[in-house]
């Protein structure tokens, strides 16, 4: 069985690179109307198919893990950071990132987590610091919600950062906002320091429960 994980579907406008690495399987693309993905086909996706290269562009900027990548023919940049930072604490699942990112621990190779990340916060993931779904069958739970507010920003874009600490949490820095699982936003500020590990009694936020709960990671 072949081990590859990258492969690049062809089109004469652009060309899709789907990256199973990352990919978790959230279905933005599949359930997109149109042809350009159709689950059970082979190629599942043919970017010939679309109505424009623009339709290929946005439906593979609904991609929330970064497992999408377009190339246009034309050479035009396909993708840019959005405006705002923004974090989502997803209901029983991971952290959703978006923006200008700088992502501790992603391949040369992962393009699209430059501006589209999903980061694992049960502690289970075998992809850390990226999500694997392994919170499903670990049974996590936490409904996203947040309590504390932050402080306002000057500004919501620019260069976000997530760092590793080993065997604590991820460091973020950069002007930041945080919408809770609700869809409320919730939090804003420059630095974060949030749970990997599954066992903060403040999610997102981290609390030292790493320590006692054995956690360990690069």
């Amino acid at each position: 069985m072949s081990d590859k994980k990258v492969f690049e579907y062809e089109g004469k406008e652009a060309n899709v690179t789907w990256d199973g690495r990352l990919c978790i399987h959230v279905g933005e693309c599949g359930r997109s109307e149109g042809e350009l993905f159709v689950g059970g086909r082979k190629p599942w996706c043919q970017p010939d198919l679309a109505q424009s290269v623009e339709a290929v562009v946005e439906v593979v900027r609904r991609c929330p893990t970064g497992a999408l990548v377009v190339r246009r023919a034309d050479g035009q940049p396909s993708e840019e950071a959005e405006p705002v930072n923004r974090l989502v604490v997803a209901n029983n699942g991971p952290l959703y990132l978006s923006g200008q990112l700088e992502v501790d621990g992603a391949a040369e190779d992962m393009e699209g987590v430059k501006f589209r990340a999903a980061l694992c916060r049960c502690g289970q993931s075998k992809n850390k610091p990226f999500c694997d779904n392994s919170h499903e069958k670990a049974g996590f739970v936490d409904r996203g919600a947040i309590g504390q507010t932050g402080a306002e920003l000057e500004s919501q874009g620019g260069p976000l950062k997530v760092k590793r600490i080993p065997n604590g949490p991820l460091i973020v820095t950069g002007n930041l906002t945080m919408v809770a699982g609700s869809g409320r936003e919730a939090w804003q500020g420059t630095r974060a320091a949030l749970c990997r590990c599954g066992a903060s009694k403040n999610k997102p936020f981290c609390d030292g429960s790493h320590t006692a709960a054995g956690f360990e990671a690069e």
